[in-house]
């Protein structure tokens, strides 16, 4: 079995790509879903994300505020890295466990908004990243979050940019207006699986 990554700049439609490979039977990780049931369920977790910031970062249902999170770690490095290292060990060891769950499939797909930025694509067999222009990125943000377009630059900050992704994945999407994404994602489909036949 194929570990292979998937990842690009906020707002850049790796989810519709991972969407698509699901619907084609491939098996999909989401890595920041898998964070966001972490930081509301994992009891060790939201013991340690309140001793390093605070009781009230949980609302009185015990699910973490992810806007306030969100205006923290996006204006402090410190706290963003302080943050993951609850998160990322946890996502791992869950990915390992959805790994051994599909053993007999092809391959897998990991979806991960910082990927390289947090290493584990060193864990993997092969990394695609989805390249779109930033303006339209910022766009799509806008319009899912309902955020500002600062907010989302200062999102984009923490992230790589497109040509330090790019120049890491074995594979690049390009997610634009006028592009065809279907047939791109059948095509890495394909190589995916005779790769895993090889």
């Amino acid at each position: 079995m194929l570990k292979v990554g998937i990842t690009g700049g906020i707002g850049s439609g790796k989810s519709t790509i991972s969407r698509i490979l699901e619907n084609l039977g491939v098996p999909v990780f989401n890595s920041d879903e898998e964070g966001r049931i972490i930081l509301n369920e994992d009891k060790q977790a939201k013991i340690e994300v309140m001793q390093i910031f605070d009781k009230d970062m949980y609302n009185s249902n015990g699910e973490l505020d992810r806007e306030r999170m969100a205006s923290v770690v996006f204006n402090d490095p410190r706290a963003l890295n302080r943050l993951n290292t609850i998160v990322h060990p946890r996502v791992n060891e869950a990915f390992h466990a959805f790994c051994e769950l599909h053993e007999q499939v092809p391959y897998v797909l990991k979806e991960a908004a910082i990927l390289f930025e947090s290493g584990n694509y060193h864990d993997l067999d092969k990394v695609v990243t989805v390249f779109a222009p930033k303006e339209d990125r910022i766009k799509r943000v806008m319009k899912r979050d309902g955020v500002g377009d600062e907010k989302v630059r200062k999102r984009m900050t923490f992230q790589y940019t497109d040509e330090e992704r790019n120049e890491l994945a074995d594979f690049i999407i390009l997610n634009e207006e006028g592009v065809d994404l279907l047939p791109q994602v059948m095509e890495l489909h394909e190589i995916l699986l005779n790769e895993k036949q090889q």
